[in-house]
């Protein structure tokens, strides 16, 4: 099996490729030869499913913005024949048929005649189970970390044999997560910037177990919501408290965060320093987490982090 690099971010002079095996597949009888894949293949997706796919995916259909991504950066997005109506990049994506948004239509799909369906938690139980009845072939790709975002690209591909394009990408992104790493471990101070993300007005923000989270942390910035999981609604009153030196909010608008009621008090809100962020980059599981961690560092560190 096709082996991927995966670094802890910590080693952070130890640049050689280090083999590990994290997807297992299985070749059954009589195999039909597809350049470095065997077919048919099974793997196991990341909702612990055990998957065969009889023949190189000629038509796919993509069910999460996160999963396309994914495709196109690997060089498989020619064969992307369906998307849904949340995806929006690369641009090609938009004259591609749509198949719903978060709710998918299985007649949409049908009509598509995919090989195989690249789906999400996200997406629900009853619509993959459906699709499955339907005798569709669906492969889940989920992740909360960046070793699973790793996995998730490595398991896209195997499944569509672009496993050379799918290893780069694992290391071009690997390697930009530890020239991050550096310069901010070069101009961090002794505390690292206190950080609230802000998800929505209604103050949900990203704690432990999340992705971003990881990037946030990654970037040299300590989220005061580091300790509640997943994510969480916090009363305005703990904010004030817990006084963040950074406000990264996630929906665009800066001006109501800054006059919001009581929020005077909040050394961010009196220095200014708050800033908004192209939710896709830090909300989608795929190529693009990387833009999002170097915009968070440059963020918390201007004029200091290239």
């Amino acid at each position: 099996m096709k082996k991927f690099a995966l670094w802890s971010f910590m080693i952070v002079f130890l640049l050689s490729l280090m083999g590990c095996q994290a997807i297992s597949t299985t070749e059954e009888n009589s195999p039909v030869d597809s350049g470095d894949v065997r077919y048919p293949l099974t793997i196991t997706d990341q909702a612990g499913n055990k998957v065969t796919i009889p023949k190189l995916p000629e038509r796919i259909v993509s069910l999460v913005p996160s999963n396309t991504e994914i495709l196109f950066a690997i060089g498989a997005g020619k064969n992307v024949v369906g998307v849904t109506t949340n995806d929006d990049y690369p641009k090609e994506v938009k004259s591609l048929p749509k198949v719903g948004d978060m709710t998918i239509n299985a007649e949409k799909v049908l009509a598509q005649k995919p090989d195989i369906i690249f789906a999400s938690s996200l997406n629900g139980k009853e619509t993959v189970d459906k699709l499955k009845k339907l005798g569709l072939t669906v492969v889940l790709l989920d992740a909360n970390s960046i070793k699973e975002v790793y996995q998730s690209i490595d398991i896209a591909g195997q499944v569509t044999n672009q496993l050379r394009n799918s290893d780069k990408l694992i290391g071009k992104m690997e390697a930009e997560k530890l020239k991050i790493f550096r310069q901010v471990a070069a101009v961090k101070k002794e505390k690292a910037v206190k950080v609230w993300l802000e998800s929505d007005p209604s103050l949900f923000t990203a704690g432990k177990g999340t992705l971003l989270n990881e990037l946030t942390s990654i970037a040299g910035g300590d989220n005061v919501a580091k300790n509640l999981n997943g994510w969480p609604q916090v009363q305005s009153e703990t904010v004030v408290k817990w006084n963040p030196d950074v406000i990264v909010s996630m929906y665009g608008d800066t001006k109501t965060i800054q006059n919001r009621a009581g929020w005077n008090a909040i050394r961010a809100v009196q220095e200014k320093r708050i800033t908004s962020i192209d939710p896709n980059i830090v909300s989608r599981p795929g190529p693009r987490i990387m833009e999002a961690m170097h915009q968070l560092a440059k963020t918390f560190y201007p004029g200091q982090v290239k």
